[in-house]
């Protein structure tokens, strides 16, 4: 069962995307918060797996309650999602790089929630339905010039290209395809390299790739 904390200002909307998770055999809303600081501290006490997170809010924004999060080592297995109005929000780039594991608008479509969710918790690739890979890098190439990151020495060629393809948004699938190999090697890549990056998830890894200058924007990656 997936266990999910609705954290938004806006009554109607927490009830809309209650009724709607509520709805599914697989997942349950086992919280609600209507401002960052009280989402900050349902976290700790109900521990769900994925925390919807409005990015406007008032007391304490999403952003900020998202780095209260996604900084407690004992909430590491918490994953937050922003829910944005707007999806060329300013604010989305920074709370990804904060630490959430990726963003939705809040008017996509109810199919789009619902695998979102899921697939923030299988930890897939990173959550932009509606929103492409150029905005990501828009917002990338906007955080700060690209620095090398010492980090990266220690992967393997192999890892690098794999990195550059995730910074690109493609699934353990799409870049097996490119790689010509198998999906659970192309998965076993993206594992090691986030363990040696110390990245929170694919999203982190997405922003250390363009972060580092490995992916800039506008490049189509290996063999691309």
């Amino acid at each position: 069962m997936i266990r999910v904390l609705l954290a938004d200002d806006q009554v109607l909307v927490r009830a809309g995307f209650r009724a709607l998770l509520d709805a599914q055999p697989d997942i349950e809303v086992v919280g609600e918060a209507a401002d960052g600081e009280q989402a900050s501290r349902q976290v700790r006490d109900v521990r769900p797996d994925v925390v919807l997170m409005d990015i406007r809010m008032p007391l304490l924004d999403g952003l900020a309650a998202t780095r209260l999060i996604t900084e407690d080592p004992g909430l590491g297995e918490v994953k937050v999602v922003i829910l944005t109005t707007f999806e060329l929000d300013e604010y989305v780039f920074e709370a990804i790089r904060s630490g959430a594991s990726g963003f939705l608008v809040k008017d996509t479509e109810p199919e789009e929630l619902l695998r979102a969710v899921r697939a923030v918790v299988a930890g897939d690739a990173l959550l932009s339905p509606g929103v492409t890979r150029r905005l990501i890098a828009e917002f990338a190439a906007r955080s700060k010039e690209p620095a090398p990151a010492a980090a990266l020495a220690e992967l393997t060629e192999r890892e690098r290209e794999v990195m550059a393809l995730v910074g690109l948004g493609l699934s353990n699938e799409e870049i097996a395809r490119r790689l010509v190999v198998s999906p659970l090697t192309a998965k076993t890549h993206v594992s090691r390299t986030m363990v040696k990056l110390g990245a929170r998830d694919r999203a982190q890894l997405v922003v250390l790739a363009y972060e580092s200058g490995l992916v800039r924007p506008g490049w189509l990656g290996p063999a691309g």
